[in-house]
């Protein structure tokens, strides 16, 4: 680690620490002259409450306009042990954001020797969907989801935000990517208060199928393959992934119930 004058000490701050070392984000590039970029984009991803937590799902697809650039791209991973973050946009960019966030909360408890709040790291995310506002102008959007459990509230919350920081607190569900009006209009539909596990898992995993039928830049199950979205609950015990095999089951009733009607 360099050393700091008193007065120029970046703190806790990872971000900060990588612009007084001149190791800037690739984010902070100056992007003025490069035109139209046909980047891979990520999309559709969902959270929602539950009795004892959050769900977070993705889907596994990025796209590249009307090509398929990735068929198992993970949206949705751990920001650290009670948290996680879901993208859309710019995939990569936004695996950037994702890498540097996830090093700014292990950075802050080691600087501080205790872990960040939950509303702290939702702000920290923010401050880094704002420094992508450059880039962003440029067309490479990132707009994340967050969620995860507070230790404090001991509860489930989660978090949206547009292009420009702006961090909006949700009650209950939210979507973000090009199929979050098909998957949020599911997820309206079908939500209810105080979920069980697995009917709140059920229902994001259904919010997604439908997506899928609707928007051709989600992906869904793909059996052929073996490749499932991403689906994880947060709760007091921490971040829980679920795997392919129970997704696998979870698919096949909602195929089932499908051809059934």
């Amino acid at each position: 680690m360099p050393f700091f004058a008193p007065g120029d000490d970046p703190g806790a701050s990872f971000p900060e620490l990588l612009r007084r070392t001149g190791l800037a984000a690739a984010h902070d590039a100056d992007l003025r002259g490069a035109g139209s970029l046909d980047v891979p984009h990520a999309t559709t991803c969902v959270a929602l409450t539950f009795a004892d937590g959050v769900v977070m799902a993705g889907d596994r697809r990025a796209t590249s306009g009307n090509l398929i650039s990735h068929r198992s791209m993970e949206k949705v991973v751990p920001a650290d042990r009670f948290s996680g973050v879901a993208i859309a946009g710019a995939a990569g960019p936004a695996m950037e954001m994702i890498r540097l966030f996830q090093l700014q909360l292990e950075h802050y408890e080691k600087v501080e020797g205790t872990a960040l709040s939950l509303e702290g790291k939702a702000n920290q995310l923010s401050m880094m969907v704002r420094g992508n506002l450059p880039a962003a102008m440029q067309g490479m959007v990132v707009v994340p989801l967050f969620a995860g459990f507070d230790l404090l509230r001991g509860a489930g919350r989660l978090w949206a935000y547009d292009v420009t920081g702006g961090r909006y607190e949700e009650r209950e569900y939210v979507a973000t990517g090009s199929g979050s009006l098909h998957a949020g209009t599911v997820i309206k539909v079908g939500y209810r208060t105080a979920m069980s596990r697995d009917a709140a898992v059920d229902l994001a995993a259904l919010a997604l199928w439908e997506a899928a039928d609707a928007d051709s830049a989600t992906g869904g199950p793909d059996a052929l393959r073996g490749i499932y979205p991403v689906i994880a609950t947060v709760t007091a015990e921490g971040w829980q992934r679920l795997d392919d095999d129970d997704l696998a089951q979870r698919y096949e009733a909602i195929a089932a119930e499908v051809r059934a009607r």
